[in-house]
This record gives C-alpha cells, structure tokens and sequence, in this order.
C-alpha cells in the first residue's frame, strides 16, 4: 500500500529549553534580516513592475539572498549537484517540509506552483507571496484556468515549480507523482520547445538523530517543526541534485512524462530510500 502521510505516527517529542534558546538566537536575527529584504523587495517590485510588468529581472536576486541566509543562520549544510537548465521550461522535484522553499530557491531562481492553503500560513505565506508564487486548487474544475496561467507565466521566461507528489514527506522515500499539472506542458504552444528537469532533495539529518529529522509529515505542527530545526544543537545537510532535462516533445502524455520525471527524482535518492511505493 501507498504510505501516506497522514496515517503514519508523526511523533512530536517535547522540546527541551536548550533546542528553544538556539532557535530564539537564530530566529530572531534570521527573522529580521527576511523583514528588511522583504521590505526592500516590496518596493523595488514596485518599480520594477512599472518597467517590466510581470517580468522579473530584479527581485529574484534578492530572493536567492534571503534563502541562502537560512542556511546561513541556520547553520546547515547546503550542496548542489548537476547542472540547473538554462533553457526555457520548468522543474519538478520531492517534497520533504517548508524547507524545500529554501532550499530550491537558494540553488537557482524558480516560481513555485503552490497549494492554496499556503498563502494563509505564518511567515512562509508572506514570502510565498511576495516571490511570485503561483497557488492552485487541485480540483479538475481548475484544470483550464491553470494551464492558462502556467502557459502566460512560461511564456515570460519564468521557470515554474512543483512537487507533483502533492504532499510533503519524512524525507525517506518519493511517493508516486500525480500527473494533473503535466498537462499543461502539452499545450501546443509549449510542448516543442518545453524541458522539464527532475531534481532530487536528499536532506540527511544530523549525526545521531533520527534519519527523518527534516521530514514534516502529517499532523506535524509547522511551529514545532520549525523550533526542532532552527533548534538543531547539529545540523545536517541538504543536497540538491539536478538532472538532465527532459523534452516535453519525447513523451506521448502527460502519464509518461510523468513516470520518467518520477524515476529520474526516486534514481537520485540513497539507494535504500528507493522504495516504491
């Protein structure tokens, strides 16, 4: 059977006063570091919207700042492996917590396709905003409208993102890739000159801890999450791996795009986290 996230025990263990100490001493300097860019980014996309419209050639500089400072504040190790795409298209890649939002953008410039419910959430909604994310409802009824947007946004140059598993994981395996967002790269005015690139996260947890320390799965408050690993007495790492892109034009469907994205995303992980599930 499928493992799924919200019928897996997410064991939430009380934190203890030291985990709370460093978290304070590193939210509080990383937190006021994100409102001063945040600040100046609202203001720069001001002029820049003004001269550019949706194209945005200078806030994402500032972005990638800001997310390579998480791991800076944060004090966990960050690697990049393979070549991002320079060529006009999209990426799509596992999903193990929040910090996948860091983690993407602090290797390349992207525009994350986000579930809806994102743009409420504490913090990470404000700068989802901000960063031009794009939030969809996974329902059909949508379907058109969204393949609409994804195609404008394209069409601009703007590398989109997302996690087609659809949920967030324990950073122990990759679940089976839904297929609906792929139609979209279909579209008779993408599909000849489209690639797509799988990339794989593989977050390794901090020496001794439990191999699923970043993961972030079912009923696991974003609040405690976030004081376990800004907390971190020792930290991990996170590697991100890029992968040849594929041409949209090679595939018959959605389905089969879909499928070699996913084996291209599952091959990148540590052998024994190749589970199929």
């Amino acid at each position: 059977m499928t493992w799924d996230p919200d019928k897996v025990e997410a064991p939430q263990p009380p934190l203890d006063r030291a985990t709370k100490l460093r978290f304070w001493l590193r939210a509080v300097p990383f937190g006021t570091f994100i409102a001063i860019c945040l600040l100046i980014q609202v203001l720069l996309r001001q002029v820049e919207r003004l001269i550019h419209g949706m194209r945005r050639p200078w806030t994402p500089y500032l972005t990638q700042v800001v997310c390579r400072a998480f791991f800076f504040f944060s004090g966990m190790g960050f690697r990049v492996t393979g070549t991002p795409m320079k060529e006009h298209g999209a990426i799509v890649a596992n999903h193990v917590a929040w910090i996948d939002i860091f983690t993407l953008h602090a290797a390349k410039w992207v525009y994350y396709v986000s579930k809806a419910e994102v743009r409420g959430w504490p913090g990470i909604g404000i700068l989802a905003r901000a960063t031009g994310t794009i939030f969809i409802n996974r329902v059909r009824s949508e379907a058109k409208q969204q393949e609409q947007t994804f195609r404008e946004r394209l069409s601009l140059g703007h590398k989109l993102l997302f996690f087609p598993e659809g949920t967030s994981t324990d950073a122990m395996r990759v679940l089976p890739f839904k297929t609906t967002l792929f139609a979209a790269f279909f579209d008779p005015a993408l599909r000849d000159t489209l690639k797509i690139q799988p990339v794989t996260m593989v977050y390794r947890a901090p020496e001794g801890a439990d191999p699923r320390f970043y993961g972030w799965w079912g009923e696991m408050s974003f609040g405690w999450h976030l004081v376990r690993v800004l907390g971190a007495g020792k930290q991990g790492e996170v590697e991100v791996i890029y992968h040849p892109p594929l041409r949209v034009a090679d595939f018959a469907d959605r389905k089969a795009l879909a499928r070699a994205c996913e084996a291209a995303v599952r091959g990148g992980m540590p052998p024994e986290r190749q589970i199929i599930e």
